[in-house]
């Protein structure tokens, strides 16, 4: 069984700091900043495609709570909300990260260094697709 459905289960502790039927949110413990918190669908799948347009919504709402709740709390003026899926999910359970953010925080972007093209007809590929796929 995986760490979150373990948490979910009650088999493992975590701080939970709200849950509902489809989701479970609790302190990361390797935070980014104080107030990392984890959103995780209850539903054991590795990517948010697999979620329900009203699982993935119901996330979205409870991350801008918290958002608000952390900015109450830190007086941070910004935050970072991060999911990786598929092989990139390191736990292989979905999971959103949504952390508040500060001038020189050590936390950033990394890039390779290879060239990446930004173009028209690497829009249009993707509106196509999107068009397919609605």
């Amino acid at each position: 069984m995986c760490v979150f459905c373990e948490i979910i289960k009650r088999k493992s502790p975590a701080h939970i700091v709200y849950e509902n039927d489809q989701l479970i949110s609790f302190l990361d413990i390797e935070p980014i900043n104080e107030g990392h918190v984890l959103i995780v669908p209850k539903q054991h799948v590795d990517t948010i495609e697999e979620l329900s347009d009203d699982t993935l919504m119901g996330i979205m709402g409870v991350a801008k709570k918290i958002v608000a709740a952390l900015k109450d709390i830190y007086g941070n003026e910004g935050y970072s909300i991060m999911q990786n899926g598929g092989k990139f999910c390191d736990f292989g359970h979905a999971h959103f990260h949504v952390f508040p953010r500060y001038d020189n925080d050590g936390f950033g972007w990394t890039y390779g260094s290879e060239e990446k093209d930004v173009n028209e007809e690497i829009a249009k590929g993707i509106r196509i697709q999107l068009e397919s796929n609605l």
